[in-house]
């Protein structure tokens, strides 16, 4: 479980495992000094428990499946909520967590007096990997190393009990050389090492050899007088010159490198024990005295397993700054006192090597102190610079502050209109906390300035926009912000309320919409405002609301004021989703149509269908033709779908012609399908690819549409009457210009909606005469769509209408159940 510390670094508590593992190893060395168990058995049991289970752990690291190419880990868990445990170890072992990070810190190119890298260490935003993908940021091969010198360390005490005495202490000192190899390799291949400076360099072998003749010293002057056997005499020296590299390497990587200074420790830790081991046996200690090996041995081994794990979750470093220097400088002279005073209090005199190997523990010390006045002398250099270019940005203070002053303001203000810019508008935003009184910001977009541009030139756009703004500026009050965005759009932010911001929306909307003065005439401009509160909070939140507002006003004709609400998100949601999975819906084979059969009102016979265009979209559902083809004319793709439904029309009532039906198909196409100069020539390869007569096919274009491009229409509409299609015209609204313009246009059809028969079937029947008397003279073919009662399609019928559908003759359906629907009408079309 973590625990918070004032520092904030998240400490965590040993393992449950751990802690077994250390009290079984502490009874059992009670019971071996008590006597109950032989103390080599004890030593052998409480080290081997402690490397097998940091044996296990070390295993289950190699064995990890290595990061997938091209993806970084994710942020792994906690230790304590990694991975299930290897067998037998219950979940809270510590073992590495599912997915691990990336070493904290790599290569770098220099460091610090401490040894800490210059480069920065600040984790990138990792990607998140598959739920069941385990990462392991440590190499195999090092992780295998370790475990191996665990499992070393571990065979070396354990096969002691099985030894002769004779065979003891060469297994001992065989086993510490095979372990220090083994460690050797394994440390050198943790990640994260950084090449040193010169001067770096330079500290830490002074500081591994003061400590390391101090650590000699010490093993000199503790070991029992008279003759010192080589066994002891090797382990003694080996022993100190490896704990002080070791533990030189691990205080300077601590917070770094914990991960490594945790494995660094339990290095170090397990050959103290071992060479510790050797000079007992060496001095045919007393099988008693064996057991303070296993203490080092068993905190070797668990801390060895606890660095390794930290190292593959991605070890991150420890704040603060560099590691402290004063236990590398202190140390040994701390080591070499304590050992004099323990030799003085055990033997008595010191021999004359004694005293040489005293006194060479001095000039690494002197050497230490050396470049630490080095370094403090280049550290004063500095401050003495830096104090020096304080008082000469001291003595220009008042200039700089002028200056300061005005690199602000032209921070904070558009250079033309001398409003304030966005910049600015975001840091007003930014400063009204929760305690601030609620306001409003209003977007305004200003149109009609590209068209000054190009008819008059800028030099005039500028002098339009001065004026834009000074307009602006004085239709707000005294505590408003008025402020350019970009271009044309301006925006003003006021603490008033919602009723009075929209006041004062209205008042800049006159303002700004009154004629503007330019040379030889004026202009008028036109504008769209959007309002949003600012109570939503973030900046860039309350922005983006009042510029959809804006859009919005923009969309419903302009020269209005829009507030905002949460539909508009939905449906800006909603548009980025279907421009996003539209592209390419055909190639995917998303498409689908639908069918709608039409009927003849006298006998209720099926003579025709309309295609309905659905899109199964797997990520959106069913999108209706009203919601796609707007966003198909936006992306360019109308042209794409309209051929697909036209092949795909064509392609099925191919299949239904070849049954003796004789069903005409429509197909609804918008005016720039129409209008485009290709559309006719692919209709005919259409017809011509499946057989399909021409009379068969009724192309439907939407009479509002019509208007905005009639002589084209009039010309494409004729150019498929030639080919033998015939042409319909869908949404008739009977008004007097659709009259007028009806004798224009080449159809066969009128397609009307169901508002001229009514919701009874009377309807309005001066009007439904007039669209069925004058459809009677111009030879079209009435057809009432939307029929949804039979009230409705009683009504058609007596007014004279000769085709409907709708829900109340038959529903859109895909073709199979058309099909079998068209088999309750053997003699229908055949």
């Amino acid at each position: 479980m973590p625990v918070a510390y004032p520092s904030g670094a998240p400490r965590r508590r040993p393992p449950v495992p751990d802690l077994v593992v250390l009290a079984v190893g502490a009874h059992v060395v009670l019971a071996g000094l008590v006597g109950l168990v032989p103390p080599s058995a004890a030593v052998a049991l409480a080290v081997a428990a402690g490397c097998a289970l940091a044996c296990v752990r070390l295993s289950w690291l190699a064995g990890a499946r290595p990061p997938a190419p091209g993806r970084r880990p994710a942020p792994g868990p906690s230790p304590a909520a990694g991975p299930p445990a290897a067998p037998g170890l219950p979940p809270a072992s510590g073992l590495p967590p599912a997915s691990g990070l990336p070493p904290a810190s790599g290569p770098a190119a220099g460091a610090g007096p401490s040894g800490v890298s210059a480069r920065s260490t600040s984790p990138r935003p990792p990607l998140t990997p598959a739920p069941t993908a385990r990462r392991a940021a440590l190499p195999r091969r090092v992780v295998a190393l370790l475990d191996a010198a665990v499992l070393m360390t571990g065979l070396t005490v354990a096969v002691l009990p099985l030894t002769g005495p004779a065979q003891r202490l060469p297994v001992a000192l065989g086993g510490l050389t095979v372990v220090m190899l083994l460690h050797a390799a394994g440390l050198l291949g943790l990640p994260g090492r950084s090449r040193l400076p010169g001067p770096e360099r330079l500290r830490r072998v002074v500081d591994v050899v003061g400590l390391g003749v101090s650590l000699t010293f010490a093993g000199a002057v503790l070991l029992p007088a008279g003759a010192v056997p080589v066994a002891a005499r090797v382990a003694s020296v080996a022993g100190a010159v490896g704990l002080a590299v070791l533990v030189v390497a691990a205080l300077a990587d601590r917070r770094r490198r914990p991960g490594a200074a945790l494995c660094l420790t339990g290095a170090a830790a397990a050959l103290s024990g071992l060479a510790v081991l050797v000079v007992l046996l060496a001095y045919r200690a007393p099988d008693r005295a064996t057991l303070v090996v296993v203490p080092p041995l068993l905190a070797g081994a668990l801390l060895t397993a606890a660095g390794a794990r930290r190292t593959a979750a991605g070890d991150p470093p420890r704040p603060g700054g560099p590691a402290a220097a004063w236990p590398r400088v202190t140390a040994p002279a701390g080591v070499a006192a304590l050992a004099a005073a323990g030799h003085l209090w055990w033997l008595g005199e010191f021999t004359a090597p004694a005293v040489a190997l005293g006194l060479a523990v001095i000039p690494p010390m002197v050497l230490r102190e050396l470049l630490t006045v080095v370094d403090q002398r280049r550290q004063a250099d500095r401050l003495a610079a830096h104090e020096a270019r304080l008082r000469d940005l001291v003595r220009d203070a008042d200039e700089r502050d002028r200056l300061a002053r005005t690199v602000r303001r032209l921070a904070a203000t558009d250079q033309l209109t001398g409003l304030a810019n966005r910049a600015e508008l975001l840091r007003e935003l930014a400063g009204r906390g929760p305690g601030s009184p609620r306001g409003a910001l209003l977007v305004v977009d200003v149109h009609g300035l590209g068209a000054v541009n190009e008819g008059y030139g800028h030099l005039v756009g500028d002098r339009v926009l001065v004026e834009v703004a000074r307009r602006l500026r004085a239709g707000c009050g005294p505590g408003d912000l008025a402020v350019r965005l970009a271009g044309s759009e301006f925006a003003v932010l006021t603490a008033t309320g919602p009723v009075l911001a929209y006041g004062l929306g209205t008042r800049v909307l006159a303002a700004l919409t009154e004629p503007c003065p330019v040379p030889g005439g004026a202009v008028v401009l036109r504008a769209s405002i959007g309002l949003a509160e600012t109570a939503a909070g973030d900046p860039q939140d309350v922005l983006r609301q009042a510029d959809l507002a804006r859009r919005r006003a923009v969309q419903l004709g302009r020269d209005r004021v829009e507030w905002y609400d949460a539909y508009l998100e939905e449906q800006l949601v909603r548009r980025l989703d279907l421009e996003r999975e539209l592209p390419g819906a055909v190639d995917r084979g998303e498409l689908d149509l639908v069918y709608q059969p039409v009927l003849a009102l006298a006998d209720r016979q099926p003579v025709g269908t309309e295609a309905l265009l659905r899109w199964r979209s797997p990520a959106l559902g069913t999108v209706l033709p009203a919601e796609l083809l707007p966003v198909a004319e936006d992306l360019g793709l109308v042209g794409e779908v309209g051929r697909w439904v036209l092949d795909r029309a064509c392609r099925q009532l191919a299949d239904w012609s070849e049954g003796g039906r004789r069903l005409w198909m429509s197909v609804n196409v918008t005016p720039g399908e129409l209008t485009a100069p290709d559309f006719v020539p692919s209709t005919a390869t259409a017809l011509a690819a499946y057989g399909v007569p021409a009379d068969r096919l009724v192309v439907e274009v939407a009479e509002p549409a019509v208007a905005a491009e009639l002589p084209t229409v009039v010309a494409r509409l004729a150019g498929l009457r030639s080919l033998g299609v015939r042409t319909a015209l869908d949404d008739f609204r009977a008004e007097h210009a659709s009259l007028a313009q009806l004798r224009r246009l080449p159809i066969d059809l009128l397609k009307v909606g169901p508002h001229l028969v009514g919701a009874t079937g009377d309807g309005h029947r001066p009007l439904i005469d007039v669209v069925v008397n004058l459809g009677d003279r111009l030879g079209l073919d009435v057809v009432v769509e939307g029929l949804e009662s039979d009230a409705q399609v009683a009504g058609a019928r007596r007014a004279g209408c000769r085709y409907g559908q709708g829900f109340a003759l038959a529903r859109p359906a895909t073709a199979e159940r058309v099909e079998a629907w068209f088999e309750e009408f053997p003699s229908a079309s055949r």
